[in-house]
């Protein structure tokens, strides 16, 4: 793609060092690490001392987490701005780029190395412009550059570090630098001189290679679809693809796709669940298995391996090894409900210790476990695999450079039922010591420095949040009675995770949403951002919403989704090409609309944005209706090669092609009082069963802003109420193929009901 550009300037050929976490899906569909790295852990972080400091520059009046760890370099930064690119072109120099977020590792290790280096400063201050970003609060700046960087090289991760002209266009670039010429690599001083000198003699060539390579890009990520739908055959293919695709990269051993370093990627197993579903509905149980057997597996070793927190709960974004060991979140709520976006690698081994260490919070030694457990530490060790030397030997991949040597991450080897026969206990006694050990430690824990929290909050994570607290609200009200949960299991009532959703949703609406242009912002830190919303943060938000309605059944936040989906169209859509670019194009200094096209740790806003269109279309009628359908299947058109050719990049669009391929999506239409206790138990019978094309309509005919909605958006649904019965507490319909099921009052009347439509839908 880039042969005018690398051929123009053979400066082009340096690159940084592998270190990034990332690798472009021009290369490959899935998010890594490698594992060569060279690591410069003794350098570490940043200091946690008190002293002074001898410099401060623009970044000190940001709000970002990111930029405010850069405040005090001696370089003299600048945010990404109007003031910043004036510069640049007053002096006319080219602009570094610097790019990360505030809990990457390495992007740690360039500042210690290079931003508080008092000669690299120098250089930087007198020869560029230095312009810092957060990549999560200006995620359409660091897709441009990411882009670039990913296209050209085949690879990219963060720190990202770019030289650009003064217009913006690209130049070189790279990821983490080492500050001086090493392994055979330049070093970030020997590439400044590079660029300065090939600014000062080949300027003209380096600003075409740029401004060639942004328009190659820019053409080849605005596809437009050559017709207006997908086939029914490729919308049935491609699911069918992807997850022969995804089974043939199936660890059997330890679970998960592909080899390590392994990122858990939820499109994967939602793909699977799907073509599960799917696989039962037409007899075909043994498959079906099979896809069980694989989601199970694999979600059972993640639960067992160090990427699971034992002792907080929750899990680490990545392994670094092949059975989810992981070197190293449990504060991430807040009072009015905001969702903090992460929590730090880095933290410091000890109160008053100058540097932080990869992991310190997580790890432990065989001593620092004994000293509290007292009688019971050796079978918590037997259980946890710690051991005097440490644990990090059970893959080469786990701790290639004995930076752990000695500290133990806990992981579960075995089952519990084997590890309590071992014992000679019961599962439950077995299971309640384990979980008295787990609290002493998270005591014990609770004492060392925490790693830093990024308090930033963003509308697509949140969103992301709130779906998953609504679903998992009804999850939890099917489990059996009496089920016991062991520390750190700790709250496990199905309406606080509904009130976590509806929180953060409420939050979101307060504080980053304006009511009269009905746009959002993108995120909150003592304020909302100066970045709009992008598609991410409205389709992911949307279908947030539309979690909360069918699962908790407030009509506000079904209001608030169709009236988000009106922005987002209005904002991203392309009306002529089909889809949606990831900015609304307002900014001039964002050189790149992109129509993103694969799904990674989290989903395209394109294939989000396809299942929220077919989920509205079966909840309104009439013209609108028929829109969200069109702007769908116009959607997933524009990504026909794709997933054509490599369905494994968008398992989510998958179903989403499947899914509108299905002839009629089932409705499930619940009436009546929503506080009542017959009310929620038929709300249980509907969620007892996973689903994904079925659609959940409640509705409370006592409320006079609810039927308003229904008569304008679906007098069907609006008829279907008025005419029930008004002494009963809960009403059920089933309707699909356009036929209406007589009525149901009872939970159990009305699982029978929906395992009969199963039934029926297999047999047609």
């Amino acid at each position: 793609m880039f042969v005018a550009a690398t051929a123009a300037c053979p400066l082009l050929r340096f690159r940084s060092l592998p270190l990034g976490c990332y690798i472009s899906p021009y290369r490959s569909y899935r998010q890594r690490r490698p594992s060569d790295c060279i690591r410069v852990l003794a350098m570490a972080g940043s200091s946690t001392s008190a002293a002074p400091h001898r410099h401060t520059n623009r970044l000190a009046s940001e709000h970002s987490p990111y930029l405010l760890q850069h405040a005090h370099n001696p370089v003299d930064w600048y945010p990404w701005g109007e003031e910043a690119f004036e510069n640049a072109r007053k002096r006319n120099v080219p602009i570094f780029l610097s790019i990360g977020y505030s809990t990457c590792h390495w992007c740690h290790v360039m500042e210690v190395e290079s931003f508080e280096n008092k000669e690299i400063a120098k250089i930087l201050n007198e020869w560029f412009v230095s312009i810092k970003v957060d990549r999560e609060e200006r995620p359409d700046v660091d897709k441009v550059y990411m882009t670039y960087v990913s296209a050209l090289y085949g690879g990219g991760g963060w720190p990202l570090s770019v030289f650009l002209s003064p217009n913006l266009k690209p130049l070189m670039g790279g990821t983490y630098f080492p500050p001086d010429d090493n392994y055979g690599r330049p070093g970030f001083k020997t590439v400044l001189r590079k660029v300065k000198e090939a600014w000062e003699t080949k300027r003209e060539m380096l600003e075409r290679g740029g401004t060639i390579a942004i328009e190659q890009l820019s053409e080849a990520l605005s596809a437009a679809a050559k017709f207006t739908k997908l086939s029914d055959e490729l919308a049935q293919a491609s699911l069918k693809t992807c997850s022969q695709q995804l089974a043939s990269s199936y660890d059997p051993k330890f679970g998960g796709f592909g080899s390590a370093p392994k990122f858990p990627r939820p499109v994967e197993v939602c793909l699977l669940l799907y073509e599960s579903k799917k696989l039962m509905e037409n007899s075909r149980q043994s498959e079906a298995n099979k896809n069980m057997q694989m989601i199970c597996h694999t979600l059972r070793y993640m639960a067992r391996g160090g990427i699971h927190d034992h002792i907080g709960g929750g899990f680490h974004r990545y392994s670094v090894d092949e059975c989810w060991h992981v070197p190293h979140f449990e504060k991430m709520l807040y009072d009015q409900g905001e969702i903090y976006s992460a929590e730090d690698a880095d933290s410091a081994e000890h109160h008053g210790a100058s540097r932080k260490k990869e992991g310190a919070f997580y790890v432990w030694t065989s001593q620092e476990v004994e000293e509290p457990l007292g009688e019971y530490a050796y079978l918590f060790k037997d259980h946890y695999y710690i051991n005097p030397s440490g644990n990090c030997d059970l893959s080469r991949m786990s701790d290639p450079h004995n930076e752990f040597k000695g500290k133990n991450v806990l992981i579960e080897r075995e089952d519990i039922p084997s590890m309590a026969s071992k014992w000679g206990k019961s599962v439950d006694e077995y299971c309640h010591i384990l979980a008295e050990c787990r609290k002493k430690l998270f005591d014990v824990r609770s004492k060392r420095p925490r790693p830093h929290l990024d308090d930033k909050v963003i509308v697509s994570w949140n969103g992301l949040a709130v779906s998953s607290f609504a679903r998992a609200s009804r999850i939890l009200r099917t489990e059996p009675k009496g089920t016991k949960y062991y520390f750190p299991v700790v709250g496990c009532d199905p309406n606080e995770y509904l009130e976590v959703a509806e929180k953060a949703a409420t939050f979101i609406r307060k504080n980053l949403y304006d009511l009269s242009t009905q746009r959002l912002q993108h995120s909150f830190r003592n304020g909302p951002s100066k970045a709009p919303g992008f598609l991410d943060d409205y389709a992911f938000l949307i279908s947030g919403l539309l979690d909360l309605y069918e699962f908790g059944g407030k009509i506000d936040w079904l209001s608030w989704a169709i009236e988000l989906q009106d922005t987002q169209d209005k904002l991203f859509l392309d009306r002529e090409g089909g889809g949606y670019y990831n900015t609304p194009g307002e900014d001039p200094s964002v050189l790149l609309r992109i129509k993103e096209d694969h799904d990674g740790a989290e989903p395209s806003g394109n294939s989000v944005a396809a299942i929220n269109l077919i989920r509205l279309s079966s909840i309104i009628s009439g013209a609108r209706s028929e829109d969200y359908r069109r702007t769908a299947e116009h959607l997933l058109a524009v990504f026909e090669t794709r997933l054509k050719d490599q369905g494994i990049a968008l398992p989510l669009m998958c179903c989403a092609a499947n899914m509108l391929a299905v002839p009629s999506r089932k409705q499930v239409v619940l009436v009546g009082d929503k506080a009542s206790t017959d009310f929620v138990d038929m709300v249980a019978a509907v969620f007892a069963s996973y689903d994904p094309n079925r659609t959940v309509i409640q509705i409370d005919r006592s409320s006079r802003e609810e039927m308003e909605l229904w008569e304008n958006c679906n007098p069907n649904v609006a008829q279907m109420a008025k005419g029930t019965v008004e002494d009963k507490k809960a009403v059920a319909y089933v309707c699909q193929d356009f036929v209406c099921s007589p009525p149901v009052t009872e939970p159990d009347a009305l699982r029978a009901l929906l395992g009969k439509a199963v039934a029926v839908a297999s047999s047609t």
